[in-house]
């Protein structure tokens, strides 16, 4: 379980025995101790067995696939995998291949709801380019209507492995990764993805992208191009 499980649980169910303590009766403390189980719940962090087959790109998130598409970049083409993330779906993100981070970048933002499209430029966003495999991913942290934060706990320059655990979206929210054009995907629209497990694209022996190392930005940035900038939440 994540550490804001036991925060959140275990606190309101301090308040429960408060309650009981001071009324006599259990009545009033029912609100807190299912408030204490839902939190309980949603902050559950199962362990997951991760493919470890080369040129496999796993999911960084539990979630709906609502976007499977080409996009087009100043750099060419890539595709976009677009996620959606419930409130019952577990919120701990992972790592989708193994490689360095080259940028996070995270932008303040509105709270639209995490399936409206223009969520994914106008909402709070943490955005990560790594390079790994021979190829460049980026995935970008949205929060939703009801999430109010983003937790990531990584800085550019650290290296990860495959489906290791990277930070959480508080609440409702979504996620989405920009990968290689050359990227053949192995999921659909109407699917659900579990982080870490389900493996979302494929990349072929040879069929690499290798990203300029002379760049001021990485290409994530006009990829995903967003207009005002702030600091890293952690």
């Amino acid at each position: 379980m994540v550490r804001d499980g036991y925060i959140y649980g275990l606190s309101l169910l301090a308040v429960a025995a408060l309650v009981v303590w001071a009324t006599g009766t259990w009545a009033w403390a029912i609100v807190p101790v299912l408030l204490a189980a839902f939190f309980l719940w949603f902050f559950r962090d199962p362990e997951r067995p991760i493919p470890s087959e080369p040129g496999l790109i796993v999911s960084p998130a539990d979630g709906l696939v609502t976007e499977a598409t080409t996009i087009s970049t100043p750099e060419g083409p890539r595709k976009r995998i677009s996620i959606f993330l419930s409130v019952f779906d577990v919120h701990v993100n992972r790592a989708p291949i193994a490689g360095e981070l080259r940028e996070v970048r995270y932008y303040k933002g509105q709270y639209l709801n995490a399936m409206n499209p223009k969520s994914a430029e106008s909402n709070e966003r943490n955005i990560v380019t790594m390079y790994g495999e021979g190829i460049e991913v980026t995935f970008k942290q949205i929060a939703g209507l009801l999430a109010r934060r983003i937790v990531f706990h990584l800085k550019a320059g650290d290296r990860v492995e495959r489906g290791q655990r990277v930070g959480l979206i508080k609440f409702g929210s979504r996620t989405d990764v920009v990968l290689p054009a050359e990227a053949e995907f192995q999921v659909k629209v109407g699917q659900r993805v579990k982080g870490g497990a389900s493996v979302i694209a494929v990349m072929m022996a040879g069929a690499g992208v290798t990203p300029d190392r002379h760049r001021n930005r990485s290409a994530s940035a006009s990829v995903l191009p967003d207009p005002e900038n702030g600091d890293r939440r952690e």
